[in-house]
């Protein structure tokens, strides 16, 4: 049975969508440094976007004369992204909505009581 993502996961693939779509030729080096991940994380993000059918990897040879991969976001990758955006963003705006009422009740609590700092 596959692992159930977490919306951490599905955060990491979205960024991971985001990434490839502005510059196809970054390396998982770079990647992982801009997700703020490891290499072995991005690396396995990578390989389940693949698997998926979201992204295609191709072969080409960069200006340094190495092996390197473009990573190119398949029209099901296109949708995958934008379903992603659309759930992650109402998960955001409930989160902010949580937050700002909470804060609003601090504040009446703290301007209530008269604390000062």
């Amino acid at each position: 049975m596959p692992k159930q993502k977490t919306p951490m996961d599905k955060e990491i693939h979205l960024k991971v969508l985001r990434l490839l779509e502005e510059d196809p030729d970054v390396t998982q080096r770079e990647l992982a440094k801009q997700l703020g991940v490891s290499l072995g994380k991005t690396n396995y993000c990578i390989k389940a976007l693949i698997e998926k059918g979201f992204i295609k990897a191709r072969n080409f040879s960069n200006s340094n004369k190495k092996q390197a991969y473009l990573y190119v976001l398949t029209p099901s990758g296109i949708e995958a992204k934008a379903s992603i955006t659309v759930k992650f963003l109402k998960r955001k705006i409930q989160e902010y909505a949580t937050l700002k009422a909470e804060i609003e009740a601090l504040q009446q609590e703290v301007d209530s009581s008269d604390v000062r700092h």
